[in-house]
This record gives structure tokens, sequence and C-alpha cells, in this order.
């Protein structure tokens, strides 16, 4: 796929991973519409620095876990034209893996809905843009390879989007790829939510040393989007932390 001249909608693209994804799409020619819940001024803003770089923009608000095909067709009508998703947007609640009585239903339908059904949701409605081709990448986590994590729910919410992402690659086949990133902890503002202790212990456990930054989680996912012969894959962005024994 060539980027130049694309059109891509990043959920959750207003800040963090979100907000590195899109502007390094819009560096290498892409239009691409950012999508937000609550972080209106963050989005705003994101879409007129990539509005800055020549390229088109807009900002589309809309919870993702209620309106997820509402947003893509959304961004499809304000660019024109969608040839890549990028299922960013996520949630989570911090509760200890051993507090099974922390996580309220509500949290877990909460989180479930966030971090699955508006990727199956939003992949659907995307597809039936993608009439010419395209490329779908979900934003997971090695808490889905493995349970950790901020909590039960993100984890098992995360390894179901991985599940997801092969089967929507299979269901999607041959027009639309479909790959996913698993990030290992990044330093967003989802890291006030960890202790100094946990994080310091991701770095100990990792291979190089450190934790992985949101530009080369970024570099990654346009990698997978772009690649015309992959689909199915999940990549892990993690410095090496899954190989820690």
């Amino acid at each position: 796929m060539e980027l130049k001249g694309s059109a891509w909608l990043v959920t959750g693209g207003g800040t963090g991973l979100g907000r590195a994804i899109a502007l390094l799409a819009a560096k290498g020619g892409a239009d691409v519409a950012v999508n937000y819940s609550r972080s209106r001024a963050e989005a705003e803003q994101t879409a007129a620095d990539i509005r800055a770089l020549g390229v088109r923009s807009a900002a589309i608000r809309g919870d993702v876990a209620t309106e997820a095909a509402a947003v893509v067709d959304a961004a499809a009508q304000a660019l024109g034209r969608l040839d890549v998703l990028v299922n960013n947007a996520g949630t989570t609640v911090f509760v200890p893996f051993k507090n099974l009585d922390g996580i309220s239903e509500a949290d877990w339908d909460r989180v479930m809905a966030v971090n699955v059904r508006a990727s199956f949701l939003g992949s659907r409605a995307a597809a039936k843009h993608m009439t010419q081709g395209g490329a779908i990448c979900n934003i997971a986590s090695i808490g889905g390879l493995r349970p950790a994590g901020s909590s039960l729910v993100y984890s098992v919410s995360k390894a179901a989007l991985i599940h997801l992402t092969r089967g929507l690659a299979v269901a999607l086949a041959p027009k639309v790829r479909v790959n996913c990133v698993a990030p290992g902890l990044l330093d967003t503002r989802w890291t006030a939510g960890h202790s100094r202790e946990f994080i310091e212990n991701e770095n100990r456990n990792s291979m190089l040393g450190h934790i992985p930054t949101v530009e080369d989680t970024a570099a990654a996912t346009l990698a997978l989007c772009l690649n015309e012969s992959v689909t199915g894959q999940i990549l892990a962005v993690d410095s090496g932390a899954t190989l820690h024994h």
C-alpha cells in the first residue's frame, strides 16, 4: 500500500500512541481522521498539527464502545475514502489480579466493549468502505499474550482482541489485511496508573533495559499497515519483555 494519498482513521488518536501513529502517517502524506471520546482539545490540536503538514484531517467525536460504526462512516465521509483503520482506543481499570471482587460487572462490560466489541464493529464498518482493498491494525498489549497488566479484565480483553485479529484476517481476506501490534508498557498518561515499582520492574524485565517508545510502536504499526504480504500477525513491541522468564 502506498502511504502518500491514503486515508486513515485512528481511534483514540488525540493523545499518546494514537497521536504518534496519526502524525507519522500524516508525515508520509496520508490524510488522517482523529477520533476522540473525551479529549476534544487534544484531538483538535492533533488534527491541526496534521493539517499543518499539508494533508487533510478531521477530529471526529464518538465513543467507540457504542458508536464505532458511526465513527468509521464519519471518517470516510470527511476524507472521501478509507484505506486504513487503526483500532487504538482502549480503556482499563487498575485492579490487582488476585482481587477478583475489585472488578465490577460494569467495569468488565466497559473494558470489553471498548477494547473488543468496538474493534469488531469498527472493522466490519471499515471493510465496507475498503472496496479496493485496505488494512486494519488493532492495538492490543503484551497483557494479551500473558496474564499481566493493569487488571485481569484488561488482559482478557487484549487476548480476545488478538484472536479477533486472526479471525478478521480470515474473514476479510483477500481484500483487507488485518494485523495487530502488542505494545509493552508505554510512557503515556496511562503510566500514571502504575506504581514506580511496577515501571522499574518492567524496565528490568525487558531484554533492552527500557520500556518501548510510542515512536517505535507507531513505526511498527505503520509497517504492518503498509506491507501487502502480511496479515493475521501479532507484533510485540515490548523491548523483549515477553522473553523474560
